[in-house]
């Protein structure tokens, strides 16, 4: 049974590098320099300004290959979203290119089978291209629209995963061509089985990237609809509640702001009381008081007016 690696915020940033070169281009993608020295790895994160605990989870994720990822709302959305971003343009704007420069270099571009070669790649890396792209037109845009709090409609994490696939198919019609029909003399021979194994690389490396979006960033994208879909909800229920021209209610003391977050916990009158070290009957005044300037009666009520103002954190209130 294969027992995993897990890298914790205070190994050595190097550790992991020695342990998994392959990790050198995942640091590009976070934004890490190279040059951290002994750093742990919360250091060097915190140092260039990325979230620990969100590279952590997917170095771990993709490290240990077909591990399952325990979905949690501790993963930075704006981390995951620069990571796969950086990670699409170091793809298309160099590997895809790169790898075809090595086919030509290895290739006698005279001969009809080469020619077959490059068409074959190119019209894989066109299925990468397009796949890529519409992350960035589609995707990207409208989880940046859910983190500004006014998501792009029509348009949801159900909707990419029904479109999201893997353009494999041309790939290994590639390798096989290349394997079985391309013997060459000794240079172009070596030439040619580097240029296998890099696309080799790839191909792992591409398999793991869509799996980091299935698996963590498709749910990390749903968690998010789920909180600004609540925050709408509570929003529209504000507006409801103060559509009697009272938007600029008079203000509250911080006596009254405190006895509404005591009512919002559910506390009762006299618990109130004990908790604020007053008497019952200013508790009741105070209720008396906030019901006058907000016109608002209800526990449900005073819940969505302590949200919407901060009072509470909608994360431990019930809806």
């Amino acid at each position: 049974m294969r027992t995993l690696k897990i890298y914790e915020p205070g190994d050595k940033m190097i550790s992991l590098i020695r342990d998994n070169y392959d990790l050198l281009q995942s640091l590009g993608s976070f934004g890490i320099s190279l040059g951290f020295g002994d750093k742990s790895v919360r250091e060097t994160c915190e140092d260039n300004g990325v979230d620990t605990y969100t590279f952590l989870a997917v170095v771990n994720f993709t490290v240990n290959g077909s591990g399952e990822f325990e979905d949690d709302d501790h993963l930075s959305v704006p981390t995951l979203l620069h990571y796969l971003e950086a990670s699409h343009a170091y793809f298309l704007d160099f590997q895809l290119p790169y790898i075809r420069r090595e086919l030509q270099e290895s290739l006698d571009e005279r001969e009809s089978l080469a020619k077959l070669i490059l068409r074959f790649y190119d019209e894989y890396a066109h299925e990468i291209r397009r796949h890529m792209r519409y992350e960035q037109k589609t995707l990207f845009p409208y989880v940046q629209s859910l983190l500004d709090g006014h998501p792009i409609t029509d348009y949801n994490a159900d909707t990419f995963s029904k479109h999201h696939g893997a353009a494999d198919k041309k790939l290994r019609e590639l390798k096989l061509l290349i394997i079985k029909y391309l013997p060459q003399d000794g240079l172009h021979n070596n030439q040619l089985t580097a240029t296998l194994h890099d696309i080799y690389e790839n191909e792992v490396w591409l398999q793991q990237h869509a799996r980091v979006e299935d698996c963590i960033f498709v749910p990390a994208i749903r968690r998010l609809e789920q909180t600004v879909k609540q925050y709408d909800v509570t929003r529209n229920i504000s507006d409801m509640v103060f559509k009697n021209g009272t938007q600029n209610p008079e203000p509250l003391s911080d006596r009254e702001r405190d006895v509404i977050i005591a009512l919002v916990q559910g506390m009762q009158n006299k618990e109130i009381a004990d908790h604020l070290c007053i008497s019952v009957n200013t508790v009741i005044t105070h209720r008396r008081n906030i019901a006058r300037k907000l016109q608002i009666h209800s526990p449900a009520g005073l819940t969505i007016y302590a949200i919407i103002n901060n009072l509470v954190d909608i994360s431990t209130v019930k809806l």
